[in-house]
């Protein structure tokens, strides 16, 4: 009777064990926005933020964050990009009319998240679930997401940061598989006089798209430094509104065991709602020492999509 009631007692300290485990494990949402949110971060954007950013305008230059996007742009032989022009001014057809007009127009069948892009917050989920605890059969459609499209992302302008991690780092180039975190982030930004507020965007300049002219085995296929979970967590828990990197995408990956982990995107856009923009171009910034700015994006308003192509413009 006493061996039955200490199993007893075992078994009831486990049962309660695995309750809280669990229970632990679904603390990710609700959002602290409200069960109800559904633009995440992009909450902690204001009026206030974009004087303050504004007034970081010392030179009048502007930057392009992206890379171009067409059929020879690198990415996951899944992913493709397809421009057909229509009706094609070569010069033989007839004009139209005494004012003699030729035209051009074009259609383009394309994957969104190829080339310069922004994750959704209905691109990443965690067992079907996705930001605010949504699951995917309350949303996703085939025709696109009924919650969470990339075209509810208000337009983006902020306070930018560039955080040269290579330089932090002493090398031009950061190895595949380099990991960051908070100690790294907190050292690049103490280095170069920054600090991290509430509703920056934080860009991560690792070297690594010197690598994008040789091809996508040296860009993509063989792992790229980057962002860790615990400096995701850092990030979000700052209250950033998107984080950015000029690898293909953002957290790092050693370029073995298959495919990039899915850990980083998890926790900014499943558990945070924080935008994550990949494939940034950051070395013009880099080259120019530019690391604040005026950071302004507005993306194109495709109704439904998880992820688009964007173009986001850095002003210094």
């Amino acid at each position: 009777m006493y061996r039955t009631k200490n199993l007893f007692l075992v078994l009831l300290f486990v049962f309660f064990v695995h309750q809280k485990v669990v229970a632990d494990a679904e603390q990710w949402f609700p959002s602290k926005y409200g069960a109800d949110d559904s633009i995440g971060a992009a909450n902690n954007l204001s009026s206030d933020k974009i004087l303050q950013a504004a007034r970081l305008i010392k030179k009048g230059k502007s930057y392009s964050l992206a890379i171009d996007t067409g059929a020879d742009t690198l990415a996951p032989p899944f992913r493709s990009f397809q421009m057909h022009i229509m009706h094609p001014g070569d010069g033989t057809g007839a004009p139209a009319g005494s004012l003699q007009a030729t035209a051009n127009d074009d259609m383009m069948i394309v994957w969104p998240g190829i080339g310069t892009q922004i994750d959704g917050l209905g691109h990443a989920g965690i067992n079907h679930q996705y930001y605010n605890g949504v699951h995917a059969r309350d949303f996703v459609r085939s025709s696109g997401l009924l919650k969470y499209g990339t075209h509810t992302i208000p337009p983006i302008v902020t306070r930018g940061l560039l955080l040269d991690m290579a330089a932090f780092l002493g090398q031009d180039i950061l190895p595949a598989g380099t990991a960051f975190g908070r100690k790294e982030i907190d050292g690049a930004a103490k280095r170069q006089g920054l600090r991290i507020d509430k509703g920056d965007v934080v860009i991560f300049h690792t070297g690594w798209m010197k690598n994008y002219e040789k091809g996508a085995k040296a860009w993509l296929w063989q792992g790229w430094p980057g962002l860790n979970d615990e400096g995701a967590k850092y990030l979000a828990d700052l209250g950033v509104v998107a984080v950015g990197a000029d690898n293909a995408g953002l957290e790092v990956w050693d370029g073995k065991g298959g495919a990039p982990g899915a850990a980083v995107h998890q926790t900014l856009l499943s558990k945070n709602g924080v935008y994550i923009i990949e494939g940034v171009w950051t070395l013009d910034l880099a080259a120019d020492n530019v690391d604040e700015f005026l950071f302004v994006l507005g993306q194109p308003k495709f109704v439904g999509a998880a992820q688009m192509v964007v173009n986001p413009i850095a002003i210094n």
